[in-house]
């Protein structure tokens, strides 16, 4: 291990980290390149606790063997607001066809997702052309909020995950209180938040080692093999004008 970012984890116990068994995940012939993930946050206040999560997401990720890059949401225009070769939405729609799996970090305002978190969301399209960014690709969701501990951010990007046909974890982070969960230097403190995130980014790595050379075959539908050949016999029955 020699990225920084990733033995940057003082209050991990690093020998109970235990590496990711590829052997047991990938399959004989399935890709063994490091995971690509994608990290979006849903807040640019200058000390966002959704973004202190997502970094510290990062570093477990990094730990885990994995390519992590982060999209920063500033500037991001509202959706429709401009034409999509704008180029933070160009930077944003780029990033998502790389990835392979995707983290979504959101801070819950007025008991849902923030606009900003959402905003990126939908200007990922579900297809584009003959590439569909999020399809197939795995997603964790994530949540910090100012009170008591709550499900509604996760449960709201759960049912855009499933709307965006991604393989969504079965694990999930909630972050009560996040303004007591996190040092003056923005790193997160030891507790069973902390531990929750751990799992969530391991069972990510998980799951992205067992789907991704698979995902083209997951999401292989009768009903669009229907569509399709409906679409030929159009083309191939034409008649001459």
């Amino acid at each position: 291990m020699t990225d920084p970012q990733a033995l940057d984890l003082p209050n991990i116990d690093l020998s109970l980290l235990a590496p990711i068994d590829v052997d047991a995940l990938a399959g004989p012939d399935g890709p063994r390149h490091a995971p690509r993930i994608l990290v979006l946050y849903g807040s640019v206040r200058e000390r966002s606790y959704s973004r202190l999560l997502s970094e510290e997401a990062g570093r477990l990720l990094r730990w885990y063997g994995c390519e992590v890059r982060t999209f920063d949401p500033r500037g991001l225009p509202l959706p429709d607001a401009v034409e999509p070769d704008h180029p933070k939405v160009r930077e944003l729609r780029d990033l998502a066809d790389w990835s392979e799996g995707m983290v979504w970090v959101s801070p819950e305002r007025h008991g849902a997702m923030t606009g900003i978190m959402k905003a990126q969301i939908d200007w990922i399209p579900l297809a584009l052309g003959a590439k569909r960014p999020t399809q197939g690709k795995t997603l964790a969701v994530m949540e910090v909020s100012g009170g008591s501990q709550s499900f509604n951010a996760v449960n709201q990007m759960r049912i855009l995950g499933r709307w965006m046909r991604m393989v969504t974890i079965p694990n999930q982070s909630s972050v009560a209180k996040a303004f007591l969960e996190f040092d003056e230097a923005g790193r997160m403190k030891p507790s069973s938040y902390y531990l929750r995130v751990v799992d969530v980014c391991e069972e990510l790595v998980k799951f992205t080692y067992l789907v991704r050379g698979r995902s083209s075959y997951l999401t292989d539908r009768y009903s669009e093999r229907v569509e399709t050949a409906e679409e030929l016999s159009k083309r191939v029955n034409q008649k001459t004008l």
